[in-house]
């Protein structure tokens, strides 16, 4: 039995008054986007965080971005062991059948997974490194970032964390053979961001400095 229940009433009414203005207004711009296919630019993987709204940071339209959101914005590394793999197929259709020409890993402020792998790998909590968690053993992909920063003071390690979440996420990408290819042939740029939600900041890492950068 599938266990359903209608929609509660406030999201319906947003639904018909976004059909009733945004849409009407460009209903041929909609049909245009749902006959022709999809042709983004770029993928962007960001978190599931509600407070990081991806369309809203760049000014972006419908069909300009493939959008993949998880726990913390990761990308595991290549994996090819006939799993259920939800990112790395997400990247898989962008570069391989979407052929998009650049991929960006936003990472965020107050990241409630970043902190869980932090807590995690500091011992505080101990539900995560259950075998059953389904959120710790997606934060042990974070793992290699917090070796990287946890000699760092108190006050600086989560941010420093959510930066390496980034890091980490633009590593692995380069372990996935489709990924790589497409890189070297300058047919894909890679890019790593990272946003202050309560300040309205973004910076983005920059390899010649080895670090973040204003932008």
């Amino acid at each position: 039995m599938i266990h359903a229940r209608p929609l509660p009433a406030y999201l319906i009414q947003r639904f018909q008054g976004w059909k009733a203005t945004t849409y009407l207004e460009n209903k041929s711009w909609y049909r245009r986007l749902a006959s022709s296919g999809q042709h983004p630019r770029a993928m962007v993987i960001s978190c599931c965080d509600s407070r990081v709204h991806v369309t809203s940071i760049f000014g972006a339209d419908e069909g300009e971005f493939f959008i993949h959101r998880n726990v913390a914005n990761l990308v595991p590394p290549y994996n090819p062991d006939g799993e259920y793999h939800g990112t790395s197929a997400a990247v898989e259709y962008a570069v391989t059948s979407l052929g998009v020409a650049h991929i960006v890993v936003l990472g965020h402020s107050n990241c409630g997974g970043v902190k869980g792998c932090h807590d995690m790998c500091c011992g505080d909590a101990p539900e995560l490194l259950e075998k059953s968690s389904f959120v710790g053993r997606w934060m042990d992909i974070l793992r290699p970032g917090y070796q990287r920063v946890e000699g760092m003071p108190a006050g600086e390690i989560l941010p420093a964390l959510e930066k390496q979440a980034v890091l980490v996420s633009l590593e692995n990408l380069m372990t996935f053979p489709f990924v790589k290819a497409a890189v070297e042939d300058d047919r894909l740029t890679l890019h790593g961001l990272w946003t202050n939600t309560g300040e309205g900041e973004l910076e983005q890492y920059d390899p010649a400095r080895e670090g973040f950068v204003g932008v």
